[in-house]
């Protein structure tokens, strides 16, 4: 089994797909209620679904890049903001905390072997 998708609320499409279009996001189907993007890597997608009444989205979405430091400082650039800058976490994974313009928590990281193998990997 894959994880097919991942689906965020957003409360204004066209400023949520500009900000995923400028992380570097591949936009394959575009309606004024729902937009899909692909990943630059790999096969994964997520979406955007437009949602007219408030929300809150406890959930934090994760993409990884090798050259997290490279991406983070291309985007500041670009006029992204972050709440927390490329920082070493304990859990042996360096993350970036940004959010999109509907709130929704983005972490950018690279996490290497540890993604799949940390030293405290179950057996």
């Amino acid at each position: 089994m894959e994880l097919n998708q991942v689906t965020l609320p957003v409360n204004n499409m066209p400023e949520a797909v500009e900000f995923y279009r400028t992380l570097g996001f591949t936009l394959i189907v575009d309606t004024p209620h729902y937009a899909r993007f692909s990943c630059p890597d790999g096969n994964a997608t997520f979406s955007l679904s437009l949602h007219s009444e408030a929300f809150t989205n406890s959930s934090v979405i994760y993409f990884e890049h090798e050259q997290l430091n490279e991406l983070v400082d291309d985007l500041l650039s670009k006029g992204i903001e972050f709440e927390q800058l490329p920082t070493d976490q304990r859990y042996l994974w360096k993350e970036a905390i940004l959010h999109d313009p509907s709130g929704n928590k983005i972490k950018l990281f690279w996490a290497g072997e540890n993604r799949l193998n940390p030293p405290w990997k179950v057996s």
